[in-house]
């Protein structure tokens, strides 16, 4: 089945560009809606990240080590390099006794751009803290000490990752598709974009009658509670939490994937654009929350994502993104 077109980019009064995708709401037991092809194979990337946490809830190390819900929320995170998340992540790693040294996530500069301001005037250089998934890693570490693995938790035979792996295909319902390295060094699952909405339907869907619920709905929890540590300022990630008052958790990934878990209608919505375009994910996702009722049409988050028009170097309006007129129709 071919993708769906989603979002279009308008100049002046042409169509000069579309962004092609798959989308696909579950609400646990079937697919609700869907637009494009719900059994394309994707890579989710970092969209995935509460599935990558869970055997860190669900084996006692969480509570073993003491985490509370900024740690946890971390551990779900592609944050900004921020002070604040640096400093957060080194206090973490400082209480199990390891330092940024035990990080495999590599380095980058931060996307924060006070951090990065500060790096281009000065002589310091960026650590492995300031990598986006650095609280991921924490999280990875906390579960390698509690456990007593070994140091090299990115590869793909260590004890927590055959862990991630059985996560990911049990809260998917479906085997593992392909596996690939992401950008943190850490091992990526594919899956069908329905397994993953099915995946945000059970954490949407999550109570305290079992060890997975707790688990589930205690990363839910937190990554609604902080949206400033799941990504950061000016990010649509945080931004669409804060628009929706925590009504919702939504996660970002590379290569335009973008989750949604609503917990007050049990429902997941995941989305892949095929070209990668960033804009686009975020375009779409707003869109979709606007249409389920969980975020206001007039909220200035979704000008900002979705309705605001193009400008160009002098502030002339050329464009805009539309919604194609077969998605949310």
């Amino acid at each position: 089945m071919p993708s769906a077109e989603l979002i279009e980019l308008w100049r002046g009064d042409l169509q000069e560009g579309v962004h092609r995708g798959h989308v696909v709401m579950h609400d646990g037991a079937d697919v609700v809606q869907a637009w494009g092809d719900p059994d394309a194979i994707i890579f989710p990337r970092s969209s995935c990240k509460m599935i990558q946490a869970l055997p860190l809830v669900e084996s006692g190390a969480a509570d073993a080590l003491g985490l509370k819900s900024e740690q946890l929320a971390l551990s779900c995170a592609s944050h900004n390099g921020a002070v604040q998340h640096v400093e957060k992540v080194g206090t973490w790693l400082d209480g199990m006794g390891l330092a940024e040294s035990d990080l495999r996530c590599g380095c980058h500069r931060p996307w924060d751009k006070a951090e990065a301001r500060r790096f281009i005037c000065s002589d310091t250089a960026a650590s492995q803290l300031h990598n986006n998934c650095s609280g991921k890693h924490a999280g990875f570490l906390s579960w390698t000490k509690h456990a007593k693995a070994g140091p090299e938790y990115v590869e793909l035979d260590h004890p927590l990752q055959q862990a991630i792996r059985q996560a990911t295909a049990e809260v998917t319902q479906e085997e593992v598709a392909g596996v690939g390295i992401d950008g943190c060094s850490a091992p990526n699952f594919a899956g069908s974009i329905t397994g993953l909405a099915r995946a945000m339907a059970a954490f949407a869907a999550a109570d305290d009658s079992s060890v997975r619920g707790r688990a589930m709905a205690r990363l839910v929890d937190a990554m609604r509670a902080h949206p400033e540590l799941v990504a950061g300022e000016g990010r649509a990630c945080t931004e669409l939490m804060r628009a929706t008052g925590g009504r919702v958790a939504v996660k970002t990934g590379a290569e335009a994937v973008f989750i949604a878990i609503i917990p007050e209608k049990k429902l997941g919505v995941a989305l892949k654009i095929e070209d990668g375009g960033t804009r686009a994910s975020e375009a779409a996702i707003t869109a979709l929350l606007v249409h389920l009722g969980v975020l206001e049409a007039n909220h200035p988050v979704v000008g900002k994502l979705l309705h605001d028009p193009m400008k160009n170097w002098r502030g002339i309006e050329v464009g805009g993104l539309r919604l194609s007129p077969e998605f949310l129709a």
